[in-house]
């Protein structure tokens, strides 16, 4: 039998800036071992944020973290997985390109990564082979463990053929780390210049850093988290979908609309999640805003027969 010849250790930290880069092939489908020259940034990301204790605090630094929360929460939402993964509306080449460049910012990987393991979930969701199903692998994995392994750092392009097409989805893609790697220099640089030019706003390089870069990910990055883990567990399932997922206010709030996670997995192609007015889904609001604007067009919504077919039969007292 023929052996593997060891990757040398430089090809394997290339990785961190060419996700195309060779690395150590997963041992078949079934590898669940931890990519950890991969998982490195990752960790350190998190470790950052102790440096708030060195940095301080003010209201520009906190201002700056909870817009770009918002901002990229909804770049991942309304695009990454509204748009690229379910094609629930249409938009520009341009736009999407901007939203794909905001999306890529947030640290979670590019946009065919992301709509390929996307759309393998609702194919075979809470299936054995469903990457992060808390059905079959439990809290952590689904959490994001699943992402961490050599199995899943490949994006699924067969499944992505209509993204694949456009050079510059593929170049955010392959070179993931490069949209963060600007936001945290712009965000260093523009503190510098508060710094110098707007001191009353007792911010600067590394305070902007930390809050503005650090802190807002590493949350983005947990509440992006809890619609795999969290959101199929706790909350309540109006339709009876062959999956575990369930609506949950309190996720939405937190993710914009995510966590009316149920009604996704029942009508996956809708633009919106909170089929109703009174679940709110500031995603869905957005969307309407950038329709009226003329950015995108054609959002997809829910068809009347869908919202009472298949309804969960109420349980017992």
């Amino acid at each position: 039998m023929e052996m593997t010849k060891p990757v040398p250790w430089w090809k394997t930290l290339a990785r961190w800036f060419d996700s195309a880069a060779v690395a150590e092939p997963a041992d078949g489908a079934d590898d669940r071992r931890i990519d950890w020259p991969r998982v490195v940034p990752f960790i350190a990301l998190h470790l950052s944020c102790v440096a708030v204790f060195w940095v301080g605090v003010s209201v520009a630094a906190v201002a700056v973290a909870a817009v770009l929360y918002v901002v990229r929460m909804f770049a991942i939402t309304g695009f990454y997985h509204r748009y690229f993964s379910h094609c629930a509306f249409r938009t520009s080449r341009a736009a999407q390109f901007v939203f794909a460049l905001l999306a890529a910012s947030s640290v979670q990987r590019g946009p065919l990564w992301w709509a390929s393991h996307h759309r393998h979930h609702h194919a075979r969701s809470d299936q054995p082979d469903d990457a992060h199903s808390l059905r079959q692998h439990g809290f952590f994995w689904s959490h994001m463990g699943w992402f961490l392994t050599k199995r899943n750092f490949p994006p699924r392009l067969a499944l992505v053929p209509d993204l694949a097409r456009y050079p510059e989805l593929r170049f955010l893609d392959r070179y993931d780390a490069l949209a963060p790697l600007l936001l945290a220099a712009a965000l260093y640089a523009a503190g510098e210049l508060l710094a110098a030019f707007a001191p009353t706003l007792a911010t600067d390089g590394p305070q902007l850093l930390v809050w503005g870069f650090c802190i807002s990910t590493v949350l983005l990055y947990h509440a992006t988290f809890t619609i795999n883990s969290l959101a199929h567990r706790f909350g309540r399932r109006r339709y009876a979908t062959s999956d575990d997922s369930r609506n949950n206010l309190w996720l939405a709030l937190f993710t914009l609309g995510e966590g009316w996670h149920n009604n996704h997995h029942h009508y996956p192609g809708a633009a919106r999640q909170g089929f109703y007015w009174w679940e709110l889904d500031l995603t869905w609001y957005g969307l309407r805003l950038l329709s009226a604007l003329g950015v995108i067009w054609d959002l997809r919504p829910v068809p009347l027969r869908m919202l009472e077919a298949r309804r969960e039969p109420p349980r017992a007292p």
